[in-house]
């Protein structure tokens, strides 16, 4: 016989509910709802009774709902005491007033109620977590109940525009290191997240559940989230770490970035965190420390694709395929004869020429690039007259140290307005 949705009842409605057994003798008033977390996430595993001896958690099937909107329990057994928190959300006390994560809509938002569903399947009923519910009409449920009949406050109640969240895309933040067991939190799920969502998850979390997030991020999805935040943010968010994980996170960061990072740090942690990198990307970091971080050095990148003077499209394939900094930064080839710059191929043209083209035919006639030390404002003003994607910053000897990309230009002047 297939599953039937009988009827919808918010937690707030169920809450305080009493409940008897056969006979009609009351055996306790429910207290909470367990939920199952993991694989079966949104099954309503238990129900948390609080009777005369204490609170007891009775299994979900043992429960049915009556006709007067009373619960009744199939058996007249003893109940099972409620013993630890075993490995389930309870949803007044874990969930209620708690902010989550709504994945859907990519923000943070705080949990009003939960509305429930019976399902009815031959003479088993079954309750299920449907949706969150994040705004006014769960208020005012929480607000009026017990003021107003229970009739009277769900009839009111429905001239509230809805607004919940379908449980699938709900994220749960786990922060209490008391629970026993934490909670098994879908974060790969936030991986999917663009870096700027994820930064914008992060700003509006709670600093408790800030971190609970950021430190359950892979190192290459909080490089990305970190880069995105302001510069406060980022300390707050680096602050609970040690300097190891804060290394092997730095370390996925774009060179640029990261130097910007630790140069906001006290010196003493900085030079913590730059002892505990790989020895290359030490370096990389460090030479970026040196320079004026109000110069064109200051906000450029060391992450770049350059290959010799004599190259062909087929070696500048090859130098991509091998490239460790973010593949979308990448829109230009650089000519080195050693270290000193001699010519800038657009990707595009790259893209279009035949493999055993030589580069050196691609270049553009006139390369443009900055001294290391020119003041950003003058930086700006290049990019403005020249509608550039990218630039590439050169020492006193024409030597290449780094790339601008506009994305920088673009924050850097979002910092002055």
């Amino acid at each position: 016989m297939p599953i039937r949705t009988t009827a919808r009842v918010s937690l707030t409605a169920l809450l305080g509910t009493p409940v008897t057994d056969a006979q009609g003798h009351l055996r306790g008033r429910l207290k909470d709802i367990a939920v199952a977390t993991g694989p079966e996430a949104g099954r309503v595993a238990g129900l948390v009774l609080k009777t005369r001896e204490g609170l007891a958690l009775v299994p979900s099937q043992e429960v049915m709902e009556t006709p007067a909107g009373t619960l009744e329990l199939r058996s007249s057994g003893e109940l099972t005491p409620l013993e630890g928190q075993n490995n389930y959300l309870y949803l007044q006390q874990d969930l209620v007033d708690r902010q989550i994560i709504d994945l859907h809509g990519r923000k943070v938002v705080r949990v009003n109620d939960v509305d429930l569903e019976w399902l009815g399947h031959g003479a088993a009923h079954l309750l299920r977590v449907a949706e969150v519910d994040v705004g006014l009409r769960g208020a005012f449920r929480r607000v009026f109940k017990g003021i107003l009949p229970k009739a009277t406050l769900e009839r009111l109640s429905r001239k509230f525009k809805p607004s919940a969240i379908p449980w699938h895309f709900v994220d749960v933040i786990e922060v209490d290191p008391a629970r026993r067991v934490k909670l098994r939190i879908e974060y790969e799920r936030l991986a999917e997240i663009h870096p700027s969502d994820l930064a914008d998850i992060l700003e509006d979390l709670a600093p408790a559940e800030r971190e609970a997030v950021f430190a359950s991020l892979d190192e290459e999805v909080a490089a990305d989230a970190l880069e995105e935040v302001d510069p406060k943010l980022q300390k707050a968010l680096l602050e609970k770490l040690g300097e190891e994980k804060i290394a092997d996170i730095v370390e996925e960061m774009d060179p640029g970035a990261a130097a910007d990072l630790l140069a906001e740090l006290p010196e003493e942690q900085s030079d913590a965190i730059l002892e505990e990198m790989e020895p290359e990307e030490r370096q990389e970091v460090s030479e970026l420390l040196e320079f004026d971080e109000k110069s064109a050095a200051g906000c450029m990148t060391t992450d770049f694709v350059s290959v010799g003077v004599e190259a062909t499209v087929s070696d500048a394939v090859d130098a991509l395929r091998v490239f460790d900094g973010d593949p979308e930064s990448v829109t230009e080839i650089y000519l080195l004869d050693g270290e000193v710059l001699r010519g800038v191929v657009p990707l595009v043209r790259v893209v279009m020429a035949q493999p055993g083209t030589r580069l050196a035919v691609l270049a553009d006639p006139r390369v443009l690039s900055c001294p290391a030390d020119l003041k950003q404002k003058e930086l700006a003003e290049i990019f403005d007259k020249y509608n550039l994607n990218a630039l590439p910053v050169v020492d006193s000897e024409n030597r290449m140290v780094g790339v601008v990309g506009a994305d920088q230009v673009i924050a850097l002047l979002r910092e002055k307005l």
